[in-house]
């Protein structure tokens, strides 16, 4: 593509071009572009009967811009497949800058459709580099919420997919609301349209899924849903996305960005909400296994209790104060029988020693006749040679005593 010269126009107010002489400036400035190639996507073809030229609008399926486009019908007929709206083209041209409207439009010599072959290398390319970015990471990925307050739900208008997530999601769960936005699913619009819509429902503070739904068709109508803009607009989206777009064999790029793929729309129904009956059985289920284990705990205490209670020391608790009580007068039975014996032991041992005593006591000397001589001191006479003659010696008989006198 060939540059123009720059050329500078007026720098001051005080020289200001008229309208027409900057239009035809413009125009001169674009006649020195030379040819071109961009890429778009029609989205009308206007074709007069009998008419030598025909006129194209072609678009950016990522931005509100679009650009016309003017070719002859024999460039139009070229074409190996028969041109139509939708179809995603690239063209050779010349840019053309009408002066009296002012409008910019391309001058196509060349019309190639991009096809299948080219599609999936592109697609394949682009698959790669957002893989490298990490937006199909499975760490990133966020979970589903359990029981969403609102479901937001981007798909075509009244189209079947619709009706597929709406009715299989409320067969589960009646009570399912929804922020339904009904949006171009495919064309040109499709891709701005889609953004818009995902933008709207991620801000709304009360919508915690957004599910994405389409119809199946072919990798042409389903190409929106592979664009790069579409896939980062959904990477960046704060509320988890659910992907349900085409059938189980069709897989677009946004599939890998989702944090969900499901692989219909009446699959992505189910995916989103729980089962209000499966719920209903597992909580009546738990509740039946709660009231069971609860069941076999009391039957196990109360037999454990039972158990107790049958024990002597709880079925009868004064038996063991009648044992011991029965112990203790035993106790003192035995006590009272073994002092008994050693005061009979003892009472016989004292008569014993008190008959010994009796035996060998002085006084029994007496009482057999004996008598006892003591010298008026108090010694006892035991030799006849210790008495003088005339000493006064005192007898001790066994009553009473005698004084008397010695003589030869």
């Amino acid at each position: 593509m060939t540059q123009p010269e720059a050329r500078t126009g007026p720098t001051s107010p005080e020289e200001p071009w008229p309208v027409r002489v900057a239009s035809q400036k413009i125009g001169d400035w674009i006649s020195r572009l030379g040819t071109i190639w961009i890429e778009g996507q029609v989205t009308q073809i206007s074709r007069r009967p009998g008419a030598a030229m025909v006129f194209l609008t072609l678009r950016d399926p990522a931005a509100e811009i679009s650009l016309s486009v003017v070719t002859t019908r024999h460039v139009v007929d070229a074409s190996d497949v028969p041109l139509r709206d939708g179809a995603r083209v690239i063209i050779h041209g010349k840019p053309d800058w009408y002066a009296g409207r002012g409008t910019l439009s391309i001058r196509a010599i060349e019309i190639r459709q991009v096809g299948l072959g080219e599609l999936l290398a592109r697609l394949e390319r682009l698959k790669r580099l957002l893989n490298a970015e990490g937006l199909f990471a499975a760490e990133r990925k966020r979970p589903l919420p359990f029981l969403p307050h609102r479901i937001g739900l981007i798909t075509g208008r009244a189209s079947a997919a619709l009706r597929d997530v709406v009715e299989n999601a409320r067969k589960r769960l009646p009570s399912a609301d929804f922020a339904i936005r009904e949006v171009a699913v495919q064309g040109a619009t499709a891709v701005t349209s889609v953004i818009e819509a995902l933008n709207d429902l991620d801000t709304d503070p009360e919508v915690d899924v957004i599910i994405l739904a389409r119809g199946g068709g072919s990798v042409e109508d389903l190409l929106p849903f592979s664009d790069e803009t579409l896939c980062r607009a959904v990477f960046a989206c704060r509320t988890p996305v659910v992907s349900a777009i085409g059938h189980e064999p069709d897989n677009p790029l946004v599939d890998l960005v989702a944090d969900v793929r499901c692989s219909t729309p009446t699959d992505a129904g189910k995916r989103v909400v729980p089962d209000f009956a499966e719920e209903r059985r597992g909580i009546a289920a738990a509740r039946q296994r709660l009231r069971q284990a609860v069941r076999v705990k009391l039957d196990r205490e109360e037999h454990g209790l039972t158990a107790m209670r049958s024990r002597p020391c709880l079925a009868r608790p004064e038996r063991f104060i009648e044992e011991r009580a029965n112990d203790v007068t035993i106790a003192r039975q035995r006590i009272r029988r073994a002092f008994r014996q050693r005061l009979d032991t003892a009472g016989r041992e004292v008569e014993h020693a008190r008959s010994q005593l009796r035996a060998l006591s002085p006084k029994g000397t007496l009482d057999r006749g004996y008598a006892i001589v003591r010298h008026v001191g108090g010694g006892v006479v035991t030799d006849a040679a210790e008495v003088k003659h005339g000493e006064e010696l005192t007898v001790r008989l066994a009553t009473g005593e005698l004084s008397v006198t010695a003589k030869d």
